[in-house]
C-alpha cells in the first residue's frame, strides 16, 4: 500500500493531559504502517458541550500505510488504552483522537466521516492545524486551512507552551 499523508486531531481535558497527549503521540509513532512526521505546539481551549475543564488540544500530521477504517481503529485503541469512556456527546474525556484528512479522500460510511464534518467550526482544530498544515487544501470546501481559520473565533484558544 502507498503511504499516504493524514491530519489527527488531538485533545484531553481529563487526568494529566500533557503526557496523555504526548503519549498518545508515542503510540501513534510505535504503530506499525504509522510515522508522526510533524505536530503543532499544546493549546488551552475553552469546552464545548456540558460544563467541564478546559481542553489541551493538538494537531499532528501522520504518514501511513493504513486503510482510513484501519486508521480509525487504531486510533480508538489507543484512546480506549488511555481510558476513555464514552458517557455523554461532547463530554469531558482523557483522549479524544479524531481523524480529519486521509490526504485529499471524501470517505462517508456509518462510521467514518473524513474530511471531519465539523472540524471547519472549530477553532481547537483550526488554530493547531493551521500551524502544521496552513496550505492543506479541505477537499469538500476547497479552501486552505489557513483560510478557514481567517472565518471563525479563536478567542478561546490560547497557546500552552512551545
Amino acid at each position: 500500500m502507498t503511504a499516504v499523508i493524514c491530519a489527527i486531531a488531538l485533545g484531553s481535558n481529563l487526568g494529566d493531559s500533557p503526557r496523555i497527549l504526548e503519549a498518545a503521540i508515542a503510540q501513534l509513532d510505535a504503530t506499525p504502517g504509522i510515522s508522526v512526521k510533524q505536530t503543532s505546539r499544546w493549546y488551552q481551549t475553552a469546552p464545548i458541550g456540558p460544563p467541564q475543564p478546559d481542553y489541551l488540544n493538538g494537531c499532528a500530521l501522520v504518514q501511513v500505510q493504513l486503510t482510513p477504517h484501519q486508521l480509525l481503529e487504531r486510533l480508538l485503541e489507543i484512546e480506549n488504552q488511555f481510558g476513555r469512556i464514552r458517557r455523554e456527546r461532547w463530554g469531558p474525556r482523557t483522549l479524544d483522537l479524531d481523524l480529519l484528512f486521509y490526504e485529499d479522500a471524501i470517505v462517508t460510511t456509518p462510521n467514518l466521516a473524513v474530511p471531519h464534518p465539523r472540524m471547519r467550526e472549530r477553532a481547537f482544530v483550526l488554530v493547531p492545524l493551521a500551524e502544521i498544515a496552513p496550505d492543506w487544501v479541505d477537499p469538500v470546501s476547497g479552501e486552505a486551512i489557513g483560510q478557514l481559520l481567517q472565518r471563525i473565533d479563536i478567542s478561546g484558544v490560547q497557546t500552552l507552551y512551545n
